[in-house]
This record gives C-alpha cells, structure tokens and sequence, in this order.
C-alpha cells in the first residue's frame, strides 16, 4: 500500500472576503495518488494565524470548518495541513477578510446634569478584538459635533468625559469604531445616540451700572452684578475691566463696586460667575465723558545756562478754574516746587530733569506732560594728554591722545587739531580720543584739543601738545682693532654703532662661547660707542656681537665677529730659548769632550786607540740604543762636530793627518725635569 501526497489546497466559501455576520466554510482538500485502491486515515488541522482552531479525521480526502455567523474576530491567515500514514502535507495560506464591523453600543453614566459638570461615556465593541480605535462624538443643536479620539491596544471598549458648558442644554452622544486591516481602515456603524439633558446651576449675571447714561468725570459710579443660584455653596461673582479684577464676592447672589469716574474709566466691563466647572458672563459697556482736558506746561526754555531764570506756566484749553501745582520728576517720587499756576526760579546743574504741572477740579487730578529742562554749567579747560602716558609715540605706530574737561555739563563736544587741521569731531560726557595712525618722522606739528557745550560761554583750548617722534634702532654693526687676531696681553678697541635711531641708545657688548656673557652696556646719547679691552688672554677668544635699543623698545643685534688670542712675540722667544740652550750646551760639551781625546792620541798607538774606542763605542750605542728609550741618537751633530774637528786639524800640520779617526759619536740623554 504506497501513497503519495500530490497536493494539499485550502478554499473559503462563498469567497476570501466574507460580510459581517454571514456563514463562511473553510474547505481543506488532499490530492493523493495510490498504488492499490485502500482505505487511509486522514487527520485534517486548520490553523488562524499560526494557531489550530479546527481539526477532524476522516476518510474522505475532504474536510470543511464551519463558521455559521463570521465576525471582525475571523479575520485571518488560514493554513490546512494534512497528515496520513506518517505523512505530512501543508496548504499555502490564505488570508480571509471578514468586511465591516458590528455596531457599538453607547451607554451614558448620567442623563441629567448640570452646567459645569462632565458626562462620562462607554462605548464598546463587544465581538471586536482589539487594538481598536474609539471615536465619541458631542451633538448640540446648531453646532459643529465635538468628537474625541481613543486608542485602545487591548481593549474592545473605551470610556471618556465630556464637560458640560455654557449653553449645553439637550446634548446627543454617539460613538463608532474603526480597526486597521492590511494597512486599510475599516470602520463600524455609528452606535445609538444617547440623550442628556443640561440643568442651569444658576442664571446668566445681570449686569448695572448707575447713573446708566451721561456720566462725567468726578461723578460717582456704581456697579451692580447679580444672579439666580440652585445652590449657594460655591458660588463665585468677579467684576472685570480690560483683564484686571475690580473686586470679587463668595457665596453671595449680588456684588457691588462704585467709584469716582475717571476718563480712563470708560471701556468694557464684565461681570463673571463661577461655580464649579460652570461660568457665565455679562458684559457692559461705560463711556465717561471729559470734565476738563489735561492741563499744558510750558517753559521760558528748555537749555539755560546755570544761575539764570526758568519761569514755568501752566495751564487748561478753556478753563481757568482749576488748583494748580508744578513738581519736578523724581524716581522716588515728585517733588513738589509750588503750588500755583507759575514759577519762576534761578536754577542751577542739579535742577536739571523733567518738570509737569497738575490740576484739579472736582477730586479729579490730571497731569500734564513732562517737560525736560537742561541746566548748563560752562566746561573747564581741557586737558590734552597720551593715553600710554609719556609725550612720545614710536614711528610707524598709531597715537592716541585723550581730551578731557574736568568742568562742564555734558553733552561736550570736542574738536582734535594736528597743527591747523582739524582730524575729528567727538561729542561725549567728559571726554574724547583721537587715535593718528599718520605719523611720519618729520612730523613737527602739535596736537590740542578744544571743548564746548550747550552754555552760551563758548569753547575752551587746551595747551598744544608736542610729541616726540622715537626712531626705533636700524642696523647694528661692531667692530674690533685689531681685528680677529689679537697678541695675548694686549689691548682689543671694540666699536659698536647703528645706522639710526633716537638718542639716547643703549649698547651691549656680548661674547659668545658655551653660553652669552655681558662685557659691557652704557646709555649713550650718541650713535655709537668704544669700549677698551685691556690685557686680553686665551680666555677671551670667541665670538662678540653687540645689541642697541633705545625707547622703541626693539632690540637690534649685530653679526658676529670671532677674535683669537694668539701668544706674543716675547711668548714665543722664551719658548725658542728653552729648546735652543740645551741643545747648544748640549755640542759644545761635545765638542770640548772630542778635542780632549784627540790631543791624547799619540802616533800608532792613538790609531789602535781611536780604533778600540769606536769599536767599543758603536757596541756601547747599539746596545743601548735597544735598551733604552730614553736616549736619542745625535748623528746629525756628529757630522758637524767631525766638521769642526777636520777643519781644526788642517790647522795643526801634518803630524795630525796620520791619526785616522774612523767613527765617532755623542749620545745626549733627556734632561730631567726635577733638577
């Protein structure tokens, strides 16, 4: 008995997309090819979304799942898998789509409230499986619907608050659902609406005013603002004007304000009453009309210098009876001057500021605009000054000069001259800079300044200022005689210069060897400077320059020079002397010593003398020679002194001719140095 499983199919009747509420079948069907026609088992599984929700054994090759009613819930991926004689077989998927959703239901907590109070609403979708979206929606007569929008992941309900207002008198409610299916929203029909009706907790405030029409400046006005409450507890009436709370009352029905009228009184005024969650508002609007117009001040001037008179008026376009009083500005409060309609005064500096005049007239007081008076006192004679102090300026730098008057009431304007030029104009409280970024070597012109204000005594000048004009140094040179070698003991002249730079220049003299040494440093009010070395040694041979700096406050360095100190003639004779004496002692002792022998040798026995002593004499220096190092072969005054001796015995005659010498030599040791 051998089977094969062809194919295994799954099908949705009457299709993939199924209506709400219809009957849906989920047919699993098994293609299998036999050897022999036998009976087999077959165990059908269906399987949503991953889990089994039917299975059955049959011998058909068919098996269907029944859903009489289909609901949002039967939406899903369906897979049939199909297992015979410990085989197995899985359908493809197949995604069943069960259209619209069921209508929600809507229940409300309460059906009757109260102004300021909430309605709080269930709506749920009872065969819906969540997440889900909840959508309620407020209905009042008139009016655009207020909807609020839930979201609930986990849920198949949500509930929500709506507040009653003012106004609310029969509201509707309804609610509906919507679900996300394949990235499409689907939604559900709108549930029933709900009735609720909306009780006053108390009327809309009436709002009064007294006298109601007519009112003038300087009368009295009074506010009345009242309601009808269910229930007192609670109850809160404010009286407003332009935002700000005139006055408020608690747990009252009625609330009153008066006051004297003011021109700034006119405008809108609102009555509010509160209780709750509940308010109510009544508006009403009140025009004052002028008493009299604000009242003018007028001055003799406004710039006078000081000590003179200032004489202030005031008055009213059109009314003369009034109570008067002037007042100068202050921040911490005016001061009054005098009260009366003018005022005449001999002012000085500290008067100066802004002056108003008041009246009034019936308990209204108005205040007229303020008057600025400036009070002048006359500027000093300014100072003309360098910022960095000192009267100089380095060239090729900026100057900067600063004017000051120690005296005067600013604004003071000041003028800056460079001879005749006027450079810059710069008003200021007490002072002013100029800053020239123009100076030039040959500049001999002075600087001053002049300053003014607003007193009728004009300008001051200060002193012309001149400045020195510091040339910075230029190239620096030094020099030496004599120049690179100097005689040990003697005298070095070093010369050290610039080729410019303003007076007085300080020079420094260096030597250089393992590390930079002062020599020598002097201010002199010259360009250049000669400095004597006496007695120089070998320690002072190196390498010299010199540095130069004046005010510019720039040190110039000059190229280096290298001076030997080399030993003196006399140095040098002494040391000749010590190696010459010695040796002259040295041939003249043998010379002494070779005339001595030769006059002993006598005939043929002198011969076998002078022949035995070189004999013994060319041993005695070989072997020592070999031995002893300290010994220095001296052949080369040997044949001098044979010289002397052949040119001394040419003199005597032929008695000396027949004495053959045959070798002769003088060995000279080192001389020790401790004798």
């Amino acid at each position: 008995q051998v089977f094969t499983f062809n194919t295994v199919e799954i099908k949705v009747q009457p299709s993939v997309k199924v209506k709400n509420g219809a009957r849906m079948s989920v047919v699993c069907h098994a293609d299998i090819s036999k050897s022999t026609d036998f009976q087999l088992k077959h165990n059908f599984t269906v399987f949503k979304n991953g889990k089994p929700v039917f299975m059955t054994v049959s011998d058909r090759e068919d098996a269907q799942y029944e859903i009489p009613v289909a609901r949002s819930s039967d939406t899903g991926e369906y897979e049939c898998t199909v297992e015979a004689g410990g085989k197995t077989k899985s359908s493809n998927s197949l995604h069943v789509w069960i259209t619209g959703m069921t209508k929600p239901i809507l229940t409300a907590e309460e059906k009757e409230v109260l102004e300021g109070e909430v309605v709080k609403l269930r709506c749920e979708l009872p065969e819906e499986v969540p997440p889900l979206y909840f959508f309620f929606r407020k209905i009042k007569m008139n009016s655009t619907p207020k909807e609020k929008r839930v979201y609930e992941p986990y849920r198949n309900f949500s509930e929500v608050n709506f507040s009653v207002e003012e106004g609310d008198n029969i509201l509707y409610f309804d609610c509906f659902g919507k679900r996300s299916v394949l990235l499409e929203f689907e939604s559900s029909e709108h549930s029933n609406r709900t009735l609720v009706t909306v009780k006053e907790p108390f009327i809309k405030p009436t709002l009064n005013a007294r006298p109601s029409g007519n009112i003038t400046e300087g009368d009295r006005i009074q506010f009345e603002c009242s309601t009808v409450v269910a229930r007192m507890r609670g109850i809160e009436i404010i009286l407003q004007k332009n935002k700000t709370i005139l006055k408020s009352v608690k747990d009252e029905k009625i609330l009153k304000y008066s006051a004297v009228a003011t021109l700034e009184d006119s405008g809108e005024y609102l009555c509010k009453v509160e209780q709750g969650r509940a308010s109510k508002t009544t508006k009403l609007n009140v025009v004052v009309s002028e008493l009299f117009p604000k009242p003018i001040l007028s001055a003799s001037t406004s710039n006078l210098d000081e000590n003179k008179e200032l004489t202030l008026s005031c008055s009213i376009s059109g009314f003369r009876k009034a109570n008067f009083s002037i007042l100068r500005k202050n921040s911490n409060g005016d001061i009054s001057l005098k009260n009366s309609r003018n005022l005449t005064m001999r002012v000085n500096v500290n008067d100066t500021g802004s002056f108003i005049c008041k009246a009034e007239v019936k308990g209204i007081v108005k205040e007229s605009k303020p008057v600025m008076i400036n009070i002048y006192a006359p500027v000093s004679k300014p100072t003309l000054s360098v910022v960095s102090g000192l009267p100089e300026v380095v060239l090729g730098k900026p100057l900067r000069l600063i004017c000051r008057s120690a005296m005067g009431t600013p604004p003071i304007t000041f003028r800056f001259h460079k001879g005749n030029e006027v450079k810059t104009i710069v008003t200021n409280d007490t002072y002013a800079t100029f800053l020239d970024e123009n100076i030039r070597q040959n500049d001999k012109k002075g600087y001053k300044c002049d300053a003014r204000n607003n007193h009728s005594s004009g300008m001051k000048t200060s002193n012309i200022l001149n400045i020195t004009i510091i040339v910075p140094i230029r190239s620096a040179s030094l020099g030496s005689i004599p120049y690179g070698k100097v005689e040990d003991g003697h005298e070095t002249t070093f010369l050290c210069s610039v080729e410019e730079g303003s007076w007085p220049i300080h020079f420094r003299i260096f030597r250089k060897t393992d590390h930079e040494v002062l020599l020598f440093e002097t201010s002199e009010n010259a360009d250049r400077i000669v400095w004597r070395k006496k007695a120089m040694n070998r320690q002072d041979t190196g390498t010299y320059y010199c540095m130069a700096s004046n005010r510019a406050n720039v040190d110039v360095k000059s190229h280096p020079i290298t001076i030997s100190v080399i030993l003196a003639v006399w140095q040098k004779g002494v040391i000749a002397a010590s190696v010459l004496i010695p040796i002259a002692g040295a041939i003249t002792f043998a010379s002494w010593w070779f005339l001595c022998k030769k006059k002993k040798a006598k005939g043929p026995s002198m011969e076998m003398s002078g022949s035995a002593l070189a004999t013994n004499l060319t041993s005695e220096k070989l072997t020592r020679q070999h031995n002893d190092g300290d010994y220095y072969s001296g052949s080369g005054y040997i044949e001098d002194s044979e010289n002397h001796m052949k040119s001394t015995d040419e003199t005597k005659g032929p008695d000396l001719e027949s004495a053959e010498v045959e070798y002769t030599e003088v060995e000279v040791s080192t001389l020790d140095p401790h004798r």
